[in-house]
């Protein structure tokens, strides 16, 4: 299971139509030169310190993303069961 993609897609969703062209360039490297994409998956929940390479305005605002993510799932989670009743 791949927990990032999702994470950085709905970032992506929700940010990248006002970044600018710089931040945009800064994104795609931050996705695509990593090796391993957990790595930024890690890095934007802070399980791993972000190497200075890319740790830029764009990494802070996936991070801060990932924070309300969180917030935002904890606050739903008792909403969930509801989800997976059986319909009757």
């Amino acid at each position: 299971a791949h927990p990032h993609p999702s994470l950085s897609s709905l970032f992506a969703k929700e940010n990248l139509a006002r970044m600018s062209e710089e931040q945009l360039n800064r994104y795609d490297r931050l996705i695509n030169e990593p090796s391993n994409d957990w790595d930024i998956y890690y890095w934007a929940t802070e399980a791993k310190p972000t190497p200075a390479e890319f740790d830029t305005d764009v990494m802070a605002m996936l991070r801060e993303f990932a924070k309300n993510r969180n917030r935002e799932q904890r606050l739903r989670q008792p909403d969930l069961e509801y989800l997976f009743e059986a319909p009757r």
